[in-house]
């Protein structure tokens, strides 16, 4: 049974924005945590990004040590970047497609926020610093880190905010910056007054959470594997860090149960070339199905039923989607309950790098083990390697059997 909305077996990074978060310290406490930086570097390497190195600097705050990454820049690099130049480079990218999704969605959703406050078309925001190099280092950096360390389930606490004044490209703003409680209201997200005289939660940091994390409130009962703690560019004299505690929720038994809530809505009168993006879109938002079904409607006309499986945290974001990017004047939602094996999570290592392949412990020999390679690892690789692609999970499966594992 899962706890608090997070599934048993689930792997849970909880973020403890006790001092805030920023797009550099989450990726500080992401290497703080354990992720290796050549690792992440080869991932980045996907990105054609060129002009900077990215560096993990081992620092002391208020006694306590953690890590800071940093974005060496080189010379004559662009001072901002809008948001189809951000997808653009995102998508021309080799990188894994989760990994393009989720950086896509958070660059998204703070052009989205930026221009709701200026009050300009999303095509019209200039992104400044949040364009910059080492911003997206930050935002893609993080997605990809993400990806390397299998993360499952995102929970983050309430946020602090910090009060006074920053300097931006558009003059001195009033903290929290105005994109920043754009974003904290969107995802309604529990906040808590500060006395700290400069900005705790920054425009990036707030897109990166608000974004990614399932869910926000206390920290879940689970088995602690790790801690990490990163560093910003500030150092006031206090342990000025992002904590993040990595752990695992152990299984239960052979069978556990999750309540979920579905969204079903029937549409006829929309072009069907929208229907690919709007799943990618709900995907990336949240969801955790989305599948479409031929159906007969009114008028004999053909048509579609659009069904979402949903967190029932994500009930309000993934509606509204719908709602703005399809025909649909109404849907309905009820709740349902999953029932569902257990999953864990293997990594196998071919020639042409690393292939994920998600399984079921064996209980017993009335219940065997099952597997199955993680399709977008075995695409890199058939795309790096040449290979067909059912070769490619032919050999992940032969070297996962060779773990012992599962018996096959």
């Amino acid at each position: 049974m899962s706890e608090g909305g997070v599934p048993a077996g689930a792997k849970i990074l909880y973020f403890d924005c006790y001092s805030g978060i920023s797009g550099d310290m989450t990726l500080g406490a992401l290497l703080d945590l354990g992720l290796d930086l050549q690792q992440l570097r080869a991932m980045l390497g996907e990105l054609n990004l060129p002009g900077y190195h990215l560096e993990a600097e081992k620092v002391k705050r208020g006694g306590i040590a953690g890590t800071r990454a940093v974005v060496r820049l080189g010379e004559k690099m662009a001072v901002y970047r809008d948001l189809p130049d951000i997808i653009e480079l995102i998508e021309n990218s080799t990188l894994p497609r989760a990994v393009c999704a989720k950086s896509t969605a958070v660059f998204q959703r703070l052009a989205e926020a930026e221009a709701s406050v200026h009050g300009v078309a999303i095509e019209e925001v200039h992104f400044h610093e949040v364009g910059a190099v080492d911003a997206i280092v930050d935002i893609v950096g993080t997605c990809a880190a993400l990806h390397l360390l299998e993360i499952d389930t995102i929970i983050c606490s309430p946020l602090p905010a910090g009060r006074g004044e920053v300097q931006t490209a558009h003059g001195k703003l009033p903290l929290p910056a105005p994109a920043t409680l754009e974003l904290l209201a969107w995802r309604q997200v529990p906040v808590k007054g500060s006395d700290v005289d400069f900005e705790l939660v920054t425009p990036t940091g707030a897109a990166i959470v608000t974004t990614l994390a399932d869910e926000f409130g206390p920290m879940p009962s689970f088995t602690l594997e790790g801690t990490g703690y990163g560093a910003g560019s500030r150092d006031p004299g206090y342990p000025n860090y992002l904590r993040l505690l990595l752990g695992n929720r152990e299984l239960p038994g052979t069978f556990y149960e999750e309540e979920n809530a579905v969204l079903e809505t029937n549409i006829d009168d929309l072009n069907p070339e929208i229907f690919g993006y709007l799943m990618e879109k709900l995907l990336s938002a949240g969801a955790l199905d989305v599948y479409f079904t031929p159906i007969q409607m009114k008028k004999n006309r053909p048509g579609i039923k659009l069904t979402v499986l949903s967190p029932l945290e994500k009930v309000k974001l993934l509606q509204e989607l719908v709602f703005y990017e399809t025909s649909t004047l109404g849907m309905r939602l009820y709740t349902a309950r999953k029932i569902m094996r257990p999953r864990k999570t293997a990594t196998v290592q071919t020639e042409w790098g690393p292939v994920r392949v998600k399984y079921t412990p064996p209980e017993d020999k009335e219940t065997p083990g099952q597997f199955a390679p993680e399709y977008d690892d075995c695409l890199l690789i058939a795309s790096r390697s040449g290979l067909p692609l059912k070769e490619v999970y032919r050999l992940a499966e032969q070297l996962f059997k060779s773990t012992g594992i599962v018996e096959s």
